[in-house]
């Protein structure tokens, strides 16, 4: 359970990362990890760096852990973002099926702004979601960027109560 101090987060080590298939067979990928389960403390303001140590291959990890008002508020604009992606795309998906239906007198094209609403479709039709998404999973805990033998790990959020938690030193 997560509070306004604290943050519980997984440590995902990637034993393996396989890609299968080919020109005729559906191209599959096989990921297989080993997670470790940490309780993270949130600072009073701001952000700072935590050490997190897996467990599987004793790679030391920093973190970078935000407030739990920084957290909420990024989390918020994101959530707005992905409405406003919603609005825009009815918006322009009604625009470009009023102005598609129309007939035109030979000669005359449609106007720029039609072309300009599908390309928004389209783009909103993608980031609408994604922003959504990464709303509702943002914890506020980042990885830094890891020299090349520790690549093999990501931070994740932990949905369910895990067995064993561990605090960082």
């Amino acid at each position: 359970m997560n509070t306004a101090g604290t943050v519980q987060v997984a440590v995902r080590h990637i034993l393996s990362d396989k890609l299968s298939g080919g020109f005729l067979r559906p191209r599959t990928r096989t990921v297989t990890w080993k997670d470790s389960h940490f309780v993270v403390k949130r600072p009073a303001s701001g952000k700072h760096t935590v050490e997190l140590t897996c467990p599987v291959c004793s790679a030391s990890l920093l973190a970078e852990v935000r407030n739990h008002s920084s957290t909420r508020t990024i989390a918020s604009v994101l959530l707005v973002l992905a409405v406003l992606c919603l609005v825009a795309f009815f918006a322009a998906f009604a625009y470009a099926v009023h102005e598609g239906g129309k007939t035109l007198p030979e000669g005359q094209s449609l106007p720029v702004l039609f072309s300009v609403s599908v390309i928004t479709i389209f783009v909103t039709f993608v980031a609408g979601p994604t922003l959504f998404l990464r709303s509702r999973g943002y914890i506020g805990v980042s990885m830094l960027d890891a020299p090349k033998p520790r690549r093999r790990h990501h931070i994740m959020s932990v949905r369910k109560a895990p067995q064993g938690v561990r605090t960082p030193r």
